[in-house]
């Protein structure tokens, strides 16, 4: 999601707001003292302002364990759709929240303006109400409106900034033909003019106004950051602002980052490193990108716009909500210089999967916390994606808020040419946009960067783990059901798992895995596993996952297999890698062996090379394994290549084990590997159970997780 920003012929503007800046650092925008002084459009709105806190959101976030710390942040309030403007059931009009705000003493208010006919044509999460040709309706039915509540003269003391139309027009840059991400409706609205014609009047309407200041959404540094975007970004926003009666006098600045989750900074690698002398952009994660952060970002796309005629005083807005990117995995210095994407991927504090995923993402943390006049150029930081409000649901969902289903927000799902057919990154069982997603409160609660405290009192832990992730049946017998899942992560740490079978607590684990026994034959049961931590504080059910047992006796078919590894090789860029491997039958029947396949994942760092493999030991005897290297037809996430080991013949009964598998792998020409992101590989150097390991009987997975 983006932003925008609107400008004002003032010369002098930027030198005002840095000298704020030295005066007021990075403090908190609520702490600020109130000056309603709404005479003259001001330099930069966000200087000497009390903003509005949105009693609705205040009061979710409250209620969540220790979201007291962060229930007073101000936060955009989202004009979603027309009803939003005199209010629901659920959410408070406009003008109680004008009200609201004037009762808390406020002289601040922030908008999104976010009802575009054919809204977010390249996002059906955000899809809205008015279809792609309803262009007379958003300006008679909903800009105007909106305009004339914030005329009333009782709120002319209230500062207003309107964050316009989020995704609109960097659609038009990047998804309305001619690349992967493109769809037939942006296509649509770039050619029938509408998302320009309803900025421009929503710029001109709003920007007539005495005390409005507008924002234009400009996307992030990972959707317009490349040289090929951002000339072509900043040219599509001057026509916009330059159509249905409006001018650059109309914007006071942009938006960058909304609803979004890249870094505000990334610490520990800039656009400019090298390594080895090979330049970072050529990295996978970065992918010749211009930039890597937003900071970054805001600051070359305000210079592009001020080159295509925008104001020199333009001022830009980073919305920090949710990229704080904390917790447990965050890099505490640069990543290995053994290669460039190594040294990305080890350094980087943005930890998605892929810089295109944007829906309700894993391990994200809150951002920084508002404040104004924060840096060069840079207006303030902002909450415009009030923390907790889901991106997207995970499944299709019947509404009649005009909000389709987006396999983006799916987990299950497999990506597409916008995220370089990644998975989705996005958390289970999510809600449709806009509604309370606790499960992800409370991970942005507890992954924050900085940290937030506990909330009152005697400054204990009351932050709860977020909830497993990626839940999945590795293996079934007549009598049991085994489970792995991803690590969840905790302000302080996890301690164990509890898992629940139908929603009874069955057992407990120290480790991502779990075996359920003395279960009935061909039964189906339905299991979910939640996180704890020293304090007791308990995360939230991750997704369930149903299984069903095998049927009794029938030749000794159990499946209860798994796989166990070691390290045996200390050196992760040497050329040659040295799994060890083991295989155990949990189950209660005996498996046959030469329906058996291994599979370690791993990158290969070169699509032509050619691969030797060695059985160096096996308790078993090597005659009876097989070694040979599969190339994938499309790369994973640590895996281009597979070492698959299968067996010439052999049975293993119920409980018994392979023994030690001591294999070992090089490319053809002897070139070394980089093994520090490969799927498959651990540090451990004595076996355990190695769900990144998978097994396959008969050629269905009987054993652990796929990348």
């Amino acid at each position: 999601m983006y932003s925008r920003r609107a400008a004002h012929p003032h010369a002098p503007r930027r030198a005002a707001v840095l000298a704020a800046a030295a005066l007021l650092g990075t403090l908190s925008l609520s702490a600020l003292p109130q000056t309603a002084s709404a005479a003259a459009k001001l330099d930069n709105p966000y200087v000497g302002a009390k903003p509005y806190v949105n009693p609705d959101w205040s009061a979710k976030a409250a209620a969540e364990p220790g979201g007291s710390a962060v229930s007073d942040q101000p936060t955009f309030v989202w004009l979603d759709r027309i009803a939003a403007i005199k209010g629901t059931s659920e959410a408070r009009g406009l003008k109680a929240h004008l009200d609201a705000a004037k009762a808390q003493g406020a002289n601040l208010v922030q908008l999104v303006i976010y009802d575009l006919p054919g809204r977010d044509c390249a996002a059906l999460a955000s899809n809205g109400e008015l279809g792609a040709d309803e262009l007379g309706r958003y300006q008679t039915d909903y800009i105007d409106p909106i305009a004339a509540v914030l005329a009333d003269s009782a709120y002319a003391s209230l500062r207003i900034v309107n964050l316009i139309e989020p995704d609109s027009l960097p659609n038009l840059v990047t998804n309305a033909g001619g690349t992967a991400g493109s769809t037939p409706q942006c296509a649509t609205m770039k050619a029938n003019g509408n998302y320009e014609k309803g900025v421009g009047y929503a710029l001109h309407k709003l920007g007539a106004l005495p005390n409005t200041y507008n924002y234009i959404d400009a996307g992030h540094h990972g959707w317009l950051g490349w040289d090929s975007n951002l000339v072509p970004a900043a040219q599509e926003f001057k026509k916009a602002a330059t159509t249905s009666g409006a001018t650059v006098s109309d914007v006071t600045g942009f938006i960058v980052n909304t609803a979004n989750y890249s870094p505000t900074r990334e610490p520990y690698v800039k656009i400019t490193d090298t390594v080895n002398g090979t330049t970072v952009r050529q990295s996978k994660w970065i992918d010749w990108n211009q930039y890597d952060d937003e900071t970054t970002f805001a600051q070359g796309l305000r210079s592009a716009l001020v080159a295509q005629g925008f104001d020199s005083g333009i001022g830009m807005l980073i919305d920090t909500s949710r990229n704080g990117w904390g917790g447990s995995a965050r890099p505490a210095g640069p990543g290995p210089t053994t290669s460039v994407d190594a040294y990305v991927d080890g350094g980087r504090i943005d930890r998605r999967i892929h810089a295109g995923n944007w829906c309700n993402q894993s391990g994200a943390g809150l951002g920084e916390r508002p404040a104004a006049a924060p840096d060069t150029g840079i207006d303030a930081y902002v909450w415009a994606k009030p923390p907790g409000e889901s991106d997207g649901a995970s499944q299709p969902l019947d509404n009649d808020e005009g909000k389709g289903f987006d396999q983006m927000c799916d987990p299950t799902y497999a990506g597409n040419g916008r995220n370089g057919n990644n998975p989705t990154g996005a958390l289970p069982n999510s809600p449709l946009a806009g509604h309370w997603f606790s499960a992800e409160f409370r991970q942005l609660l507890a992954n924050a960067y900085p940290a937030v405290g506990g909330s009152g009192g005697g400054g204990g832990d009351t932050q709860a783990p977020t909830a497993p992730t990626g839940l999945a049946v590795s293996a079934t017998t007549a009598d049991s059901v085994s489970l792995t899942w991803r690590a969840a992560t905790d302000n302080t740490g996890v301690t164990g798992y509890d898992v629940y079978r139908g929603g009874t607590k069955v057992g407990s684990s120290t480790t991502t895995s779990y075996t359920d026994t003395g279960l009935s034959a061909a039964t189906a049961y339905t299991y979910t596993v939640k996180a704890k931590d020293a304090a007791g504080n308990v995360s939230v059910a991750s997704a369930a996952v149903s299984a069903t047992t095998k049927t009794s006796g029938g030749g000794g078919g159990s499946t209860g297999i798994k796989a166990q590894y070691k390290n045996n090789d200390s050196s992760a860029a040497d050329n040659q890698i040295r799994p060890g491997i083991q295989l155990v039958n949990s189950g209660s029947g005996a498996v046959d062996l030469s329906k058996v396949t291994v599979r370690y994942w791993f990158t290969g760092e070169s699509a032509s090379a050619g691969y030797q493999t060695w059985c160096d030991y096996a308790q078993l005897g090597c005659s009876a394994v097989k070694t040979s290297v599969t190339a994938l037809p499309a790369a994973r996430t640590g895996a281009d290549h597979t070492l698959d080991v299968t067996f010439t013949s052999g049975s293993l009964a119920a409980g018994a084990g392979t023994g030690d598998l001591q294999l070992r792998l090089a490319k053809s020409d002897w070139s070394n590997f980089d093994e520090t992101d490969d799927y498959s590989r651990g540090t451990g150097t004595s076996y355990a159970d190695a769900p990144k390991v998978t097994v396959y009987v008969n050629g269905t997975l009987a054993w652990g997780v796929e990348p």
